[in-house]
Parts: C-alpha cells; sequence; structure tokens
C-alpha cells in the first residue's frame, strides 16, 4: 500500500546485483554487455537508497572488468546513489575490480580477495602436429602476424611482447584499485604482487573495510524494515533447463578452471 499511495512514505529500498562467475568476452558468463541493462536498472528502479552488490567472481577480461566497473561508478555518480560490495567466496582479479567499483567492501571471514595481477595462459602444440604427420600451412602479410601462433615453437620476440601488455594492463588494474581504495591500503610491497588474502586478513591489507553480510549489514544502515529488491542476469531457456550448446560447455570448464586456482 505505501508503495502505490503516493502520500505514505515507503520503507527504504535497496537493489541488489547479483555477479556471480568469471568475467568473459565470449557471451557465457558475465560482460557489461548483459549486465548493462540490470546495472542501469538497479540503480533507477524504485529510487533505492543504496546498491549493493554481491560478488562471487574469480576473475577474466580485464576489459569487460574495466568496464563493468566504470558503469557502475557512472551511474553511482549520476544518481547519487552509494553502492556496497559483499564478497562471497571470491572477488580475486577481475571479481576484485568489480568490488572497488563500491564504495565500501565487505567480506565473510572465508572470503578470498585480492590477485590483484594480470594472467595469460594457452598451450602449444608444434609437437602434436608434427607427431601425426600434419603440416602448418600459414601465410601472413606483417610480420607480428602470426606471433603466439599455438602451433609453432614459442618465440622469445613473442614472449617479450605478451609480458609487456601483461604489464600495461597489471598497472591499469593497479591504477583503479589505488584510485578507488586510497588510504585504506597497507603499504605491503606484496599487495599488487597477484597475491590472495583471506577474511580479516583482506580486511587488514585495506582490501576491504570489514566482516559483513548485506542482509544484516543494510538493516543496521537503513532500519529493519529495508526491502531488497534483486537483480541479475537473464538465463537462456537451455541454460535454466540445464542443457549446455559445445561452447556454453567449454565456458563453464573454464569457469570451473578459474575458481579452482583459489582452491574452490
Amino acid at each position: 500500500m505505501k508503495n502505490i499511495l503516493p502520500f505514505m512514505k515507503s520503507d527504504p529500498l535497496v537493489n541488489v546485483v547479483r555477479l556471480q562467475g568469471a568475467i568473459t568476452n565470449s557471451g557465457s558468463g558475465l560482460d557489461d554487455p548483459s549486465l548493462a541493462p540490470v546495472i542501469e536498472k538497479a540503480f533507477r528502479k524504485g529510487k533505492p537508497q543504496a546498491v549493493a552488490l554481491q560478488i562471487n567472481c574469480p576473475g577474466g577480461s580485464p576489459v569487460q572488468s574495466s568496464l563493468i566497473a566504470a558503469r557502475i561508478q557512472r551511474l553511482s555518480a549520476e544518481t547519487e546513489v552509494p553502492v556496497y560490495a559483499f564478497v562471497e567466496d571470491v572477488a580475486a582479479s577481475g571479481g576484485y575490480w568489480l568490488a572497488c567499483a563500491a564504495d565500501e567492501i565487505y567480506v565473510d571471514q572465508g572470503s578470498i580477495v585480492g590477485s590483484i595481477g594480470v594472467i595469460s595462459a594457452g598451450f602449444g602444440f608444434q609437437d602434436a602436429i608434427e607427431r601425426y604427420g600434419v603440416e602448418r600451412r600459414v601465410h601472413t602479410a606483417g610480420k607480428s602476424k602470426s606471433m603466439l601462433d599455438p602451433f609453432k615453437p614459442l618465440a622469445p620476440a613473442d614472449v617479450k611482447r605478451l609480458k609487456g601488455w601483461l604489464e600495461d594492463l597489471h598497472g591499469i588494474f593497479i591504477d583503479h584499485v589505488k584510485a578507488r581504495r586510497g588510504d585504506k591500503l597497507a603499504d605491503n610491497p606484496d599487495l599488487f604482487t597477484g597475491e590472495v588474502f583471506i577474511g580479516q586478513k583482506g580486511v587488514d591489507q585495506g582490501l576491504a573495510d570489514g566482516i559483513e553480510h548485506l542482509v544484516p549489514f543494510m538493516k543496521a544502515q537503513f532500519g529493519d524494515k529495508v526491502r531488497f529488491r534483486r537483480f541479475g542476469q537473464r538465463k537462456s531457456l537451455l541454460q535454466r533447463v540445464g542443457v549446455r550448446i559445445v561452447g556454453d560447455a567449454i565456458g563453464s570448464l573454464e569457469e570451473r578452471a578459474a575458481y579452482a586456482r583459489f582452491g574452490l
């Protein structure tokens, strides 16, 4: 009734966005195009007192991480709605990039946070195709066009170039964390090495603001009558009934591998 009659004051509203899974550029996980309408609604629907991010993310694409975080920060500034992040199992690498979009970050005592670094992984198949008598035929215009070809021996120049890219991305990540966390960060040389921290140790390093859970924290902030409206990515019919095409299956394996890096 309070929501229908304009002269009656509504109970405080907190809109909750769930960010679950790896950050991808393939459309099978968290990405900016699919999250854009979700995040937009969370900030603008129902005049919320705050937006809460529920994060359980082992990382992924640095560009998609940056785009999603920038969207959250931009909408928070436009609507003057504060953002709180609540980490579940893990907010590592790109997942921590997302957490830093919030004004404050809270963790469970067992949550994993950090992994402020950049990684590139792949496979080399040059011996495999040779063993089966397969001839690799590649023709290019441009000497760098065929770099990091998994069917050719790894060239030192390619490795050097790749490490340069990773260092550039790492620097962007570090700048984002420093800009968002500022003086809260501990003076620890291991903070930006890709190291991870659990629960209170993450708080001690300034990566989080405390040990808190979403509902009790929001009730303490806005009163026991606070309402919650939840937002998340829409799943396809095939995903809802548990059927996956090959691409989704591969994406699922990659996501499981990302979580496995943190023992999850």
